[in-house]
Parts: structure tokens; sequence; C-alpha cells
């Protein structure tokens, strides 16, 4: 089933490789620039996929204390007529929903896309910091990944381009693929077969004529993975952040699994590893999954406040453009990578914590700000 759709309650069973890594045998929108309009180029040509994922990313305005399980989304257009008013109380400093509507500002300028900062140097055991990466282990030193260093990376001067990376070759669709949120209760239950619904994959195993090739021999391959999970509807902050473990630490909206954005040898996964046009790949367990909010999903969001997401502690991933179309940095987030604002969420304009996406590593969770499952 591909969607959004009612369901029974879910169990708590994460049918996940809760010890997977990010390792495999060594053998953008709104933004002028080349990498990004030519993801965008391409996705054009799949515009039946993007429109068809733009209808999971947004909510309808159910009454989240029905005795029954009720559907979160159902389609862009009754989602437009059910946005409410944000609750009374004082709101985040460059945000305004007084109207129903979000205004977002940011403190600096837009991130560039052909010098950001590799984030290796940003991940810790140590506890968390703004634009940087809490993590629960060292890293493996003896893990695969991407085994040449890309051209569009200068370890030099500490930054990649982005607009110059390559990409695994393939446009795959997965007509199998599954995802179901249903709010019951106190809980939001998501369901997935960790296929990608309404997007598309390259081809894995990677091909030896396939440039990604020359510096990354992913030899993995995609199958069903799945993510069946319970969430609060409303989280609450932890006492303290705690750390990102390997292996999957949220969900899209489109069924795929977030890991954190470091690779097995805790590398910024995004600037080294190469992956597909829409910011994927698949790990040793054959988990396809993402390390950053993909340009599928920002090409498939509209408006100042889209959820594409929710991590594993409760909170949700937004997608959040100023007047410009651009998003926020690491300057205006906290050291998990999120902060407290209006958002749309299931229809309705709140005022809540979450994270953020950003092309600045760690792209769009730095630790949990709640308690994970």
């Amino acid at each position: 089933m591909n969607g959004i759709t009612n369901g029974a309650p879910l169990g708590v069973d994460h049918g996940l490789n809760a010890e997977g890594s990010d390792s495999h045998p060594t053998a953008g929108l709104f933004s002028p620039n080349s990498k990004v309009a030519a993801l965008s180029s391409r996705l054009m040509q799949k515009l039946p996929l993007v429109a068809g994922l733009a209808l999971l990313l947004v909510g309808c305005g159910n009454d989240t204390n029905s005795e029954s399980p009720v559907v979160v989304a159902t389609t862009a257009v009754e989602a437009a007529t059910t946005v409410a008013d944000a609750p009374s109380g004082d709101e985040s400093v460059g945000s305004d929903a007084s109207d129903g509507s979000i205004v977002n500002s940011w403190v600096g300028p837009a991130a560039d896309l052909t010098a950001l900062p590799i984030g290796t140097s940003l991940v810790s055991t140590a506890g968390p910091a703004v634009g940087g990466l809490y993590v629960c282990d060292g890293g493996n030193p003896n893990g695969g990944g991407a085994f040449a260093v890309g051209p569009w990376i200068d370890e030099a001067a500490g930054t990649w381009d982005l607009t110059a990376k390559v990409t695994v070759s393939g446009e795959i669709s997965w007509p199998t693929a599954e995802y179901s949120e249903t709010i019951d209760g106190t809980n939001r239950l998501i369901s997935s077969n960790g296929l990608p619904v309404d997007t598309i994959t390259g081809v894995f195993p990677i091909a030896a004529d396939d440039a990604a090739y020359s510096y990354d021999r992913n030899p993995n391959s995609i199958s069903e993975s799945a993510i069946s999970i319970t969430l609060p509807l409303t989280p609450v902050a932890a006492d303290a952040p705690s750390c990102l473990p390997k292996g999957t630490i949220a969900v899209f909206k489109n069924g795929v699994a977030g890991f954190a954005s470091v690779d097995a040898l805790n590398r910024d996964a995004v600037a080294y590893e190469t992956q597909d046009d829409c910011d994927g790949h698949p790990e040793v367990s054959s988990t396809y999954h993402y390390h950053n909010i993909p340009v599928c999903l920002l090409d498939a969001t509209v408006g100042s406040s889209t959820v594409v997401g929710f991590a594993y502690d409760g909170f949700p991933i937004v997608v959040e453009r100023d007047a410009a179309g651009d998003l926020p940095t690491n300057a205006d987030l906290d050291e998990c990578h999120g902060r407290t604002s209006p958002i749309n969420l299931d229809g309705a304009v709140v005022e809540m914590y979450h994270y953020s996406a950003t092309y600045e590593f760690p792209y769009f969770i730095g630790c949990y700000h709640g308690t994970a499952i």
C-alpha cells in the first residue's frame, strides 16, 4: 500500500537492525546552485512521484483525542483548508503564527553549498554541541564505506562542494513500498516496510561502470526492512540530551529509515559516501536509508513548514524556510539541531520543539532532545 492509511494500533516491535551501521566492505531546492538545480531537473522527469510524495507530507486536522485511530494525512487540498491558529503563548523569535501562518527568519546568511564544512571533526562521544553530532560510539576504524576521497572534498580547507558531488546512477521505483501513520489516543503509530514510497533509488550494488564506483563500491542491495513503532504524540524533553546510536534513529514520511550523519568510521557520511539522486543508499543489512533530508523530500515540500519525518524520541523533523526559500543554518538551532517554534503538524499550527533540516552538518539531528523508544 502506498501512502498514509488508517490502521489498527501497532506494536512497539521496531523490526530493525539495531546494531546496524552504515558500513560496507571496501571493494536542495530554492537555491540557485548547479547541484540542486540539476537534481531538481532530474526530479522534474518524475513529477508523478513527487506529486504523490507531496500528499504524504501534509496533514489533515483530525481530532487527535478520538477514541478510534485516525488517519494523519490525506490530500494537499484538504490539508490546506484545515490549518488552525497557533496556540496562545509566547512565540519563538523569528516566527509568527498569530494568524495561522508561519513566518521564519534566520540570523545569518544561507549556507554556501560549494563550501560546506566537513562534519567529521564535529563528531563527539563526550556530549552535544551546536553544529555537532553527539554519538554513542567512537566508530570502527576498520569499517567500510567510501575508500577514496572524492574531488568534491577539500580536506585541507575542511569543506566539501555539494554542487560537484557525484551520485549513484539509476532510477528505480518501488511499487510495493508501504508507509502508514495513525494517531491513536496519545500515540503516533508508524509502520513501513523500509522501501521508499513515491521516490526513486539508484542501482545498488554500485556498478563498476558507475562514476560513483571510483570512490565508493557499496556492494549492498536494497530490500524490505520492517519498521513498526509507537511514538508519543506529545513528546517531552529529557533531563539531558542523549547520544545517537548507529542504525535507525528516525523514519521519514516516505517510509525510509533515517541514520545519523556518519559512516562506520564516524566520518561525515553525506560528504564522503556516495548516495543516489534521492540521497539514499543501503547498508550491510540491506536497509535503505538517508543521512540527511534528501532532495526528493525537499522538492516535495511547500511553504514555510513541512514535517517530513519523526525521530525515535517522537519529535518531528521539519523542513523550514524563510520568505526567500532558504533553510536555517546551525546558528539558528540548538545542540540537538532543533528549536521551539510554530510548525504545521497534523493539520494544525502548534508551537513545539522539533528538529530542523539544514544543508550544514549534522543536517537534521545532532542528538536526542527527548527519550528514544
